[in-house]
Formats: C-alpha cells, structure tokens, sequence
C-alpha cells in the first residue's frame, strides 16, 4: 500500500469548528424529550454561556491574529480568515437555532406546565399595574439614561451587559435633541423577575428585565418622544496578557489586567431583531465590527440569564431526580482517614461518589498534631471551600502549609489572588507555580509522623479541588498512601516552589517532561504488537484530543491494526473512520446529565493493561507549556474499576452517545431494537444513593 502522508490538512478536523461542533451536541440536550424540561433550558443556557466563552477566547484570538497579519496555519490548513468566515457562518445558525428552541419549543411546554413567561402583549391591566410600580420602586432609581451629544459620547459597555439603544425625537430641557441615548441595565438587578400569582393569573408568572424596562422607557425621557427602544449586548475579547518576562510580580500584574477584561476589544454584537438597520450599523460602528460580527436575535439578548428560571420554580418533576454521593464502604468503619487509607488505595468517582473524603482528609489533617506539613496545588476551588478554611486552620495551627495557586486560571483569576492573599495572611507558603507554566496538575500531599518514620498521604485528581463542580463533573480521585507515589509527589512540589534540575520519577508521568513522550512510546507499543500478529487496543478518555503527533501515532497504530476507542467529549482534531488511515478508531462523545470531565488513558500491553488517570488532555498546550501530573492506577481490583466505568461502559452508551464521522461531524447513537444503555444513569444507579 503506497504511503500516506499524515500530515495532509485533510486528516485534522479545525480545532475551532471542533469545539462549535460540540456546542452543537450541548444544544441538542435542550432538544431532548427525554431530559426533564427545566433542565433542558439549563442545557439552552449551558450552550449559550459556552458561544459566549468560544467568542470571548477563542474568536477573538483569530481575529488578533488577522489583525497582526498572521498567516500561519494548524494541522487542518485553514487560514485565519478562512476560520473566521467559518466561524460566522456556524454561529449564526447555532444563535437562530438557540433561540427556535426557546420561542418554539421550551417556552410553550413550560407553559403547558403553568410556567409562563409573559410577554408585554400579554400583559393585563392588573399585572401591567404591578409591573409599573414594580420599574418605579426597584428599578427607575438605579437607571442611568445617557442621551448621546458632544458632552455625553458613547459610553464604554461592559462585557456582555444589557443594554438599549434608543431612538428619540423632540428635544430635551436644555434643548438638545442629539435623537439618540443608551441606556445599561444596572448588573444588580435580577433579569427574570417572578410575578405575585395574585397579579399574574398564573400558577408562574416571570417577566424579563428587559419587558419592564421598555415598557417604561418613555418615563426615562420627559417631554420626548422614543420611537424606538432596542436591546443589545457586546462580547468582547476577555483573554488577559501578561508579559510573564517583562514583570516581576505576577499577582500586582494580574490585578492591573483585570478590569479591563470588561472593556476588551469588541468581537461580536447582539441586537434585537426588530432593531432598524440604521441603528444596527451604527452600533457596528461604534463597537468597529463589520456586518459578519452582528448577530439578530428573536429573545432576550443574553440567553444565559434563563439559567436563573430552574432555581427560581420549585418543580422538582420538571429537573434531574436528587441523589446523594456514596462514600467509600471502608469508611463506614474508620473514622481517620489515615487509617483508612493505610488499609489500602481509595478510588472515588465524582459526582456518583462524593467529594467529601478529600475534604475530611484535609480537615483531620488541620488538626492531628502529627501532620507536619500540607502541600496543595490549586487551580479552581469554591469561594468558600471547605479545604482552604482547613489550610487556613493548618497554617495559623504552626504547621508548614504550602498552596501552589495558579493565578492565570482563565476566569478565576480574581477569585485565586484573593485566596492566595487570605492564605498568605494565615502564615501559609504561597506560590504561583512556573513562569511560562499553568500549573494545572490536581496533587494534595500531607506529611504525618508515624512512630520513628514519615509517611506521606496523597491524592492525585483528574478535576479540581472545587467540591461545587464535583457534583457536576465526572472525575477521578485517588488517595493512597503507596510509598513511590509520595516520593514523585514530594519532587513534584520541588519543582514548583524550589529550583533546580528534574530528577526522575518512579511511577507518575509529569508535563512538560515525561507525558507526552510516554504517551506516544505506548501508543507505538500497541503498533508494534499488533504487526507482529499479537492483540492491541488503546482506550482513552478526554475532554480535548488536539496535538498533531498523538494523533499521528494513533493514525500508524490504526494502520497496524491496532482498534483504539476514544472518548473524547469536546474538541476533536482526529478524523475517525478515514479508509486507509483510521478504519480502526472509533471516536465517540458523551453529552448528559454530568459533564465529562476524566481523563483516563488504557493501553492493552500485551496482556498486563496499563491503566492512567490524569490532570491533562492530549492537547499541544496540556504536555508542552503546563504542569500536568499523571498516574498509574496498579490495585487490580480499582483498575478494572476504571475500565468498566469510564470506558466499555461509555463505548456501550446509546442514548446520549455522539459518534464521530469522517468528516468531523457527529452523528447520536440510537438503540434500536437493542436496550437503551445510558452510562451517567447506570452509574448513577450502580454508585451512588438514590434522593437526598
């Protein structure tokens, strides 16, 4: 067979488009019949709050490419321009698609089970009179209207803010009659507000924000005349950039890049559709877009605010049935977590198994007067996290508490200098980690005196240490006390807080050093195998698969005849399916209730399986310009675990399943005349405790 070259652009699938694709996914959720109805406008809210994301990063980081005259291309061979022509054109139908569903299709169900969002045309004299003194008390005082003339020029919007452009005629107190104002909707008001049901006639009633706000528009402008009141919103370019060579304090230079992430570069324009093309444009103007950025929208002009709505209705029969997380069986008979794990490792899959060991490790460790040190890496964690109140407690207790804290998380940078500042203040060693490195590795090491020795206590994790998102997300931790382990966990916090050279590791796989070589060694492994007529497989399971020479070993592995089977619920750069060069992978994605999180690698191994959880996806930026830690799971008894539960379950999955097709698209898997096999829901039921 003559030799295919495997770096033709025709092989990747755009990074970009991938990730849109995947938005995709997210919306059919709220299209879904079987996903209870107010969950399913979570999932309408979901895919909206992600094209905002996808605007803010992702588009504005080609657009400042263009800008400074990049040319350069991915694995994929699209050009800058050509991305952004792409992008449009799918953004756009997803937009018209988000908002049928809500017009079309949720709005009157959840009307049909006494849910109402009621329009101004729907509006009685009763509840218009409710609504008039619910604008003059609550709302008419926190408005500022700014007409627009020489003294008042357009004012800076806020990042993804309400906003109305207002088109007006006479002229005002002092004479001037400029026929344009804007007014911004004040951020602290709620955008769905909920109707007494004496004035609504409903069993529900909401009104929006914006219906109160223009229904009293007139009432803003005394003695004129408003012929025309239009909402609007602005995305902008929110990525922060800190010349990490240039300064030489981290945190001071974060603090200053912040607010101005609400007044980035503008990338996309959000109007009402019943806006007039006049005033269309000259928003596009102001904001310096061009026709492809505007965007008409038949609803609210921020979707993401209906997420409010679920939390708001106490429907339990309209959202996901409650459950409870189990918690390790072995804990039901220890009450120190220390002896528990010295028992043996501890395996603990989120959300169907609570977070909640973690945190007691930790809390225990505050206080046992034999712990000697706690170190924790940070990436994400809850505002009012439960483990760094222990850490505070350690710290102000004498003992030596160390917080790797990444600063750079995109959209908590904020929330991690206030921590870093709190814990500093409580006598903790703080650090941020590796110039030029995120440091997005999930490691927790105690240090405890036992007897005459030190033994060290870890857990190694695939998410955060955010106890919020693991209810949400799915994710592996792992608690052991194995003695190597500790030992490369130990080398892992040298690095990150000391300097010097990298000293080998026993068992863990670290980025930017080891993984990625590691990955690729195994990879070839099974290629190797299977040419020489031995079975081979890879399984892996990932949010992101996108770095070029993973897939090209996995493109030769598929050619060898190696069958590799990917989970991978996000961007996806590898084309399954391709004659010739992918016949033997699968690529699926897994789209519900969770969010899939893991990051599970399996390599058959000529029969002795290699099994890994790890912090990092296969992406460019997860092996070469982050610190990432990986980690094999060796109990037989938690390997095989591993394997029935993130990845023959989910390969098996035919009611929420996406498959891959060759040409990037995704088609959903159905089950036929087969068995419906939902893998969040017999996970759910296999693990965890049914009600609260």
């Amino acid at each position: 067979m003559k030799d295919i070259d495997l770096t033709n652009p025709e092989l990747f699938v755009n990074r970009e488009l991938s990730l849109l694709e995947f938005n995709r996914r997210v919306l059919e959720q709220a299209k879904d019949d079987a996903t209870p109805l107010l969950e399913r406008l979570r999932f309408l809210c979901i895919s909206s709050r992600n094209l905002d994301e996808f605007f803010e990063v992702r588009a504005s980081g080609i657009k400042q490419q263009i800008d400074l005259g990049a040319l350069t291309t991915g694995p994929d061979g699209l050009t800058p321009h050509e991305q952004l022509a792409r992008i449009s054109t799918i953004s756009h139908e997803l937009v018209e698609e988000q908002y049928r569903v809500l017009n079309d299709v949720l709005l009157p169900l959840m009307a049909q089970q006494g849910i109402h969002v009621l329009k101004r045309s729907q509006w009685d004299a009763k509840l218009t009179g409710w609504v008039k003194r619910h604008f003059e008390n609550e709302v008419l005082p926190v408005l500022t209207p700014i007409g627009l003339d020489l003294a008042h020029p357009f004012p800076r919007v806020l990042n993804k803010s309400l906003n109305f452009i207002i088109a007006l005629e006479g002229k005002d107190v002092f004479g001037r009659d400029s026929g344009l104002a804007v007014l911004q909707a004040p951020r602290s008001l709620p955008r769905v507000i909920q109707v007494p049901k004496s004035y609504s006639g409903n069993a529900i009633g909401l009104v929006f924000l914006s219906s109160v706000i223009h229904a009293h528009i007139d009432e803003l402008f005394p003695g004129m005349t408003v012929t025309g009141c239009h909402q609007f919103r602005v995305t902008r370019n929110s990525d922060l950039f800190v010349d990490e060579e240039e300064v030489d304090d981290l945190l001071r230079a974060l603090q200053g890049e912040l607010p101005g992430r609400r007044y980035g570069d503008a990338v996309r324009l959000e109007v009402a559709d019943n806006c007039p093309r006049h005033l269309a444009r000259f928003l596009l103007e102001k904001f310096e877009l061009d026709d492809e950025d505007l965007y008409l929208v038949n609803g609210p002009v921020n979707l993401n605010r209906l997420m409010t709505i679920p939390d708001m209705v106490d429907r339990p029969d309209l959202k996901f049935q409650p459950f409870t997380p189990s918690r390790p069986a072995r804990l039901a008979h220890k009450q120190s977590m220390f002896e528990a794990i010295a028992e043996g490792d501890l395996l603990m899959h989120h959300p169907y198994e609570a977070f909640s060991p973690v945190q007691d490790l930790v809390r225990q460790a505050a206080v046992d007067p034999a712990v000697l040190a706690i170190k924790q890496t940070i990436y994400r964690t809850d505002t009012d996290s439960t483990l760094v109140e222990a850490l505070v407690d350690a710290a102000r207790a004498g003992k030596e508490v160390t917080a790797v804290i990444e600063l750079r998380a995109r959209f908590d940078e904020e929330a991690n200098i206030g921590l870093a500042t709190r814990l500093q203040e409580a006598g903790a060693h703080v650090v941020y980690g590796v110039v030029g490195y995120k440091t997005h590795a999930k490691l927790l090491m105690i240090v405890r005196r036992e007897g005459r020795k030190l033994r060290r206590y870890v857990h190694l994790g695939t998410g955060n240490y955010h106890a919020a998102t693991a209810r949400l997300y799915t994710d592996y931790g792992l608690l052991t006390c194995d003695k190597a382990i500790g030992e490369d966990v130990h080398k892992l916090f040298q690095q990150l807080t000391g300097l010097g050279r990298i000293t080998r590791l026993k068992k863990l796989l670290q980025s930017p050093f080891t993984l990625h070589k590691r990955m690729v060694e195994l990879i070839e492994r099974e290629a190797e195998l299977a040419a020489s007529g031995r079975p081979a497989r890879v399984l892996a399971r990932m949010n992101s698969l996108v770095e070029p020479k993973i897939i090209q070993a996995m493109y030769r592995a598929s050619q060898a005849g190696v069958k590799v089977d990917l989970v991978v619920r996000g961007i996806c750069c590898l084309r399954a399916g391709i004659p010739g060069v992918s016949d033997n992978i699968r690529v699926r994605s897994v789209v519900g209730r969770f969010l899939e999180h893991s990051r599970v690698f399996c390599f058959l191994n000529d029969g002795d399986p290699l099994v890994y959880c790890s912090s990092a996806d296969w992406m460019d930026r997860n092996f070469f310009r982050r610190v990432e830690s990986c980690y094999p799971v060796e109990d037989p008894k938690l390997r095989r675990r591993v394997l029935n539960e993130s990845l023959e379950l989910y390969l098996t999955d035919n009611t929420q399943a996406w498959e891959q097709q060759p040409d990037g698209t995704y088609r959903r898997a159905t089950p036929g005349r087969r068995k419906a096999i939902n893998a969040q829901a017999a996970l759910l039921e296999q693990l965890a405790e049914q009600g609260l």
